[in-house]
């Protein structure tokens, strides 16, 4: 047969099948409804449901406390002179010491580096010194940290890890005409540099739904606070996404309204063991020191130190303006499936990958305010814990196996 006509046959087989094949559906992109063509697509799969929450006081496995180092006019940032040294202090974060930490970090290290000095001594292993450290290696330092108690142990591995920046920040009326503007710039650096962590194995950082729970249909209005916290998260709107209310029949919430947003959360043990090993494979060293009274840092030989001491500046430098505010973590097994947090009658739950926190957080933000006891309470994780129960009840008869 002339290679011509073959050809045309099979042209003419390959339409038979084309036109068989869209009869039944299997060429969506080519078929037609109505008038005109229109892609056929199939439907989005439904997301997959809420897993509950095995919210029992049996399966609390710790509880931890953590002395929110809070001061009114906002973070300490500044230099002293200290005997030869030249102490740059970089503490008083309040409930933000982690959401905060890079934007705080550059700042004081920008003091730091001004002369010139490269040999950095930073003091203090939690959020605040982890991430100067690892700035100013980035800045082609030499570093050491010098620490009592590194990650793990060091109070920054009891907080609750979701991205809260202007939590427990400063007093509106303690506050500069420019701390508005300086807290911005920290956030907004802060968050691009957490950005970062994203994606790495351990997950250090990733996104997270929140569920706002309400018994009452309405939104609740304002109530008046104690103490004059101030707030600044509308500067920063833009960055994530506005939280949206699902309607009944969307979620398995036994509750009048419900509210959803995504954050970004720290799985703290995961993000500190990256911290440190990147540091530590950097070059870094890191020594074991206990400072009770700043002329004792004189035995550094660096001539530069990073003070990130966190709660621990009020006794080692007798700064009275950092006031302790309690925060206590019940910490339940974790639940992989569980991938949300929500916020119900002031208890907030977040899903890390450590276990499940759990924390009563109070009428208000006043609560825990200059509570310097950092024992467990297990009456109280008991009843954050039976304070969410309910919320799971139907489907919490046994965890799975």
């Amino acid at each position: 047969m002339d290679s011509k006509l073959v050809h045309l046959a099979d042209r003419r087989a390959l339409l038979q099948r084309s036109v068989a094949l869209g009869s039944l559906g299997m060429l969506g992109g080519c078929a037609t409804t109505g008038r005109g063509a229109q892609l056929q697509r199939p439907a989005f799969a439904a997301p997959p449901p809420l897993a509950p929450i095995w919210a029992r006081s049996d399966r609390i496995m710790n509880i931890t406390v953590c002395l929110r180092p809070f001061r009114a006019a906002g973070p300490r940032i500044e230099a002293e002179t200290v005997g030869d040294k030249l102490v740059v202090h970089n503490y008083g974060h309040g409930g933000s010491g982690w959401s905060l930490s890079w934007g705080s970090a550059l700042k004081a290290l920008k003091i730091a580096l001004a002369g010139g000095e490269t040999d950095i001594a930073v003091v203090g292993c939690g959020a605040l010194g982890l991430t100067a450290a690892t700035l100013a290696q980035r800045a082609g330092c030499r570093v050491t940290i010098y620490a009592k108690d590194r990650l793990p142990d060091a109070r920054s591995a009891r907080a609750t890890g979701v991205w809260s920046p202007d939590s427990r920040i400063a007093l509106t009326s303690a506050t500069g005409p420019g701390f508005a503007a300086q807290w911005e710039e920290m956030a907004r650096r802060s968050f691009r540099i957490h950005l970062q962590y994203l994606g790495l194995a351990d997950r250090p950082v990733e996104w997270l739904d929140q569920y706002r729970l309400s018994d009452s249909a309405q939104p609740s209005p304002p109530q008046p606070e104690p103490m004059d916290f101030a707030h600044y998260l509308p500067r920063i709107a833009d960055i994530t996404p506005p939280s949206e209310v699902i309607p009944a029949g969307q979620h398995p919430f036994p509750v009048a309204r419900v509210r959803r947003g995504s954050t970004p959360m720290f799985n703290i043990a995961g993000y500190g063991h990256t911290l440190l090993n990147d540091f530590l494979l950097n070059g870094g060293k890191l020594e074991m020191a206990e400072f009770h009274a700043p002329a004792e840092l004189a035995t550094l030989r660096q001539k530069v130190i990073l003070n990130c001491t966190g709660y621990g500046a009020r006794a080692l430098f007798r700064d009275e303006s950092v006031v302790p505010v309690r925060g206590q973590i019940g910490w339940l097994i974790p639940q992989a499936e569980v991938t949300y947090g929500l916020y119900y009658r002031g208890v907030g739950v977040i899903s890390r990958h450590d276990g499940i926190a759990v924390q009563y957080s109070g009428p208000d933000e006043s609560y825990g305010y200059n509570d310097a006891n950092e024992e467990p309470d297990r009456a109280e994780a008991e009843a954050a814990v039976a304070t969410i129960a309910p919320l799971f009840a139907a489907g919490s008869a046994r965890p799975r196996t």
